[in-house]
């Protein structure tokens, strides 16, 4: 029996069956889900494409293509045939992101014509906490209040730089950045301990939905290291996440960062999966 099978560019009249797809699994796919429900799938709103791997008439497959470049929901078929249509369009992301076991052939394939990568990062566990911390919260960490930007964003750069490898506000003189750390502020999902108008700690929660929120974003001054203000500010803002935000708190982490994999393992994070991320 013949079947037949296309990868298209979705629209709004899809939004139902993938918003169905993507919270099979709400934690894994926090960040596409929060896009889609916030923007649905008109490319122009979503800021992104989405391309559907269809077999007789039925989606099979996800992949978000925008600056993050994210396949979700996809087996060895739909990688394949998102990685033919990512070879012929050309690279237009900054990074290729999502469970290891759906980048790491995509990028096999990729390499030889979107390579070199500036960083691959292959081993990201992917980890998860629904109850309260286990350790006690920070109470100095908090909110950061409209007008504070000024104060925060220095902190964020240096995040930012050291955790990616370059400057966020090299290509416009941080005014996209500035915009995206406000945004944050704005609606409530950025956390820091501040003292003397000097952030010691500070984490931000990046993607929302009912099921999940994801954390970002972790950053403590570098003089202060070593102090236990990561877990204690970790415990803080999970405890506040869980409080308001989402049922479920996740983040993913570099495997080689075992300091900060400690730290979340001891306020309650436990591992359900790898991710993987291709840095251009």
């Amino acid at each position: 029996m013949r079947t037949s099978a296309a990868v298209r560019v979705l629209d709004d009249r899809d939004v139902p069956e993938v918003l169905e797809i993507l919270a099979r699994d709400p934690v894994t796919n926090v960040f596409v889900l929060s896009r889609v429900e916030a923007a649905g799938l008109d490319p122009w709103r979503l800021g992104a494409e989405m391309w559907g791997h269809v077999v007789d008439g039925h989606l099979v497959g996800l992949c978000y293509a925008g600056a993050n470049f994210v396949p979700v929901s996809a087996d060895a078929a739909s990688t394949a045939v998102f990685t033919d249509r990512a070879r012929r369009h050309g690279r237009r992301c900054s990074s290729i992101v999502g469970p290891h076991d759906l980048v790491e052939p995509m990028w096999r394939r990729l390499e030889p014509a979107w390579g070199p990568a500036r960083d691959v990062r292959p081993d990201q566990p992917l980890m998860v906490t629904t109850r309260p911390p286990a350790v006690p919260a920070d109470p100095w960490v908090r909110r950061v209040q409209p007008g504070e930007i000024d104060v925060l964003l220095p902190a964020s750069i240096a995040m930012f730089t050291e955790e990616v490898g370059v400057s966020p506000v090299a290509a416009d003189g941080g005014a996209l950045y500035r915009s995206r750390v406000n945004e944050l502020i704005q609606l409530g999902r950025s956390f820091a301990r501040i003292e003397d108008g000097r952030v010691v700690f500070k984490a931000e929660v990046g993607a929302v939905t009912a099921a999940a929120c994801q954390i970002q974003g972790v950053w403590v001054d570098p003089e202060l290291r070593g102090q236990g203000l990561s877990i204690a500010g970790m415990a803080a803002v999970v405890d506040e996440c869980l409080r308001t935000i989402a049922p479920a708190v996740s983040l993913y982490v570099n495997d080689y960062n075992t300091a900060a994999r400690r730290t979340y393992e001891r306020v309650g994070f436990s591992t359900i999966g790898t991710f993987m991320s291709v840095l251009f």
